[in-house]
């Protein structure tokens, strides 16, 4: 559990140099957790020195010690034989972060990065994209041949991306104040190795290997390359978004539209992906409209699933609303709903009829598989209950007693 506890010190510090501007999300891993080390060592009492003085003897001496001073300090300190242990754990992190970066290998043919957990959870998407997107390509799901022509690179894309989000989903989870049982305790504590392995991952290049295979087969776009970055975005904003609502930090409005926003990003790969699998231009009204559809999607997906979500500290829009606006949240979550709607009729009648009609019907389709069974098609907004005190609902919830 120690362990656990260094690991979140060390993602909130880099999270807290990024949101002032100190560190980006693009800036090198090694770099990031060497500045957040230096952070929380220097937060640590030493005697009578306060910040101020730390501060000022970093700006004093640091332009002193150069890399030539160092080298110097390392092999004299060697030759007297104590530093051993340090040197040795050095080379033990260096051995550990190769390690790592092979399991999400650049020659990825030889190694197989996806788990049949990632795989089960991609399949539902796989069958939603299909029924829902294949119609603007002009192709019937129902059609196994159309379907399994191009299924091999969705689905090994997909797969990978919650990859990835099953392991962000844990990082998030990590530092959460949920009472857990002693199952879950257990199975953590199982976890906190590669969460601690993985951390590195997020803050360098998750999509590496992704990037090397799509590339290898020709189907690398920059558009592509564009919503990878999307991805880590959300994942970023995810996490720190997470963060401040376990611990009581505000956040903006505008990270929580931008993180809803960029939640799709898996989808709208997948659809450019299939342009690029059968060689056609992107379709930009197309894009522009189920873009506006899966900010929808993703609202109603938030009201369903917001319970849960409270309980197990993920992204929720409406869990952001409720921090940011209290009990005005439902009103202004509808503003935005209002104004996405609006668009997304727009744009539906821009769109070819037939083409209109059959996304329509399997709106409604889609409606019906999901439980909501009122008279209007597209079934109806539908605003839970506002749980204003999460670590309470939390407790009440697991502890009833």
């Amino acid at each position: 559990m120690e362990s656990l506890r260094k690991l979140e010190e060390l993602q909130t510090t880099i999270m807290l140099m990024q949101s002032h501007g100190i560190i980006t999300s693009s800036s090198d891993h090694h770099s990031a957790r060497f500045l957040a080390n230096l952070v929380l060592f220097l937060l640590q009492p030493y005697g009578e020195l306060d910040l101020a003085k730390k501060t000022a003897l970093l700006s004093e001496y640091i332009p002193k010690i150069s890399a030539g001073f160092l080298e110097k300090a390392s092999v004299c300190l060697s030759e007297k034989g104590f530093p051993q242990q340090i040197l040795v754990k050095d080379s033990q992190k260096n051995s550990e972060d190769k390690s790592t970066s092979d399991l999400l290998p650049t020659n990825f043919e030889e190694i197989a990065t996806i788990g049949l957990d990632a795989m089960q959870r991609a399949n539902s998407t796989i069958e939603d994209f299909c029924r829902s997107y294949f119609m603007f390509h002009g192709m019937d799901a129902n059609n196994p041949q159309a379907l399994f022509k191009y299924l091999p690179i969705l689905s090994f894309t997909e797969s990978y991306i919650y990859q990835l989000d099953s392991l962000n989903e844990k990082i998030v989870q990590a530092p959460s104040n949920r009472v857990k049982s002693s199952e879950e305790v257990y199975e953590m504590e199982e976890n906190l190795r590669l969460i601690a392995k993985f951390t590195n991952v997020f803050v360098s290049d998750p999509f590496r290997s992704l990037v090397g295979l799509l590339g290898y087969h020709g189907l690398l776009t920059e558009r592509i390359k564009e919503e990878f970055k999307h991805g880590e975005e959300y994942w970023a904003l995810e996490r720190m978004l997470c963060c401040a609502l376990v611990n009581r930090k505000e956040i903006s409005v505008e990270d929580v539209i931008k993180a809803i926003h960029l939640k799709s990003f898996d989808y709208r790969v997948l659809n450019l992906l299939l342009y690029q699998l059968r060689g056609e231009q992107v379709d930009e009204l197309h894009m522009d409209f189920l873009s506006i559809s899966e900010f929808l999607v993703e609202v109603a997906d938030d009201l369903f699933d917001y319970e849960d979500d409270v309980l197990d500290n993920n992204f929720n829009v409406l869990r952001m609303f409720v921090r940011i606006y209290g009990a005005s949240a439902p009103t202004m979550l509808a503003k935005y709903i209002t104004e996405a709607e609006e668009k997304y009729n727009m744009l539906l009648k821009t769109l070819d009829p037939q083409l209109s009609l059959n996304y329509q019907r399997r709106c409604e389709e889609a409606t019906r598989e999901g439980g909501n069974m009122s008279k209007h098609p597209l079934g109806t907004w539908s605003i839970p209950p506002l749980i204003t005190d999460e670590e309470l609902y939390r407790s009440n919830l697991l502890n009833p007693k």
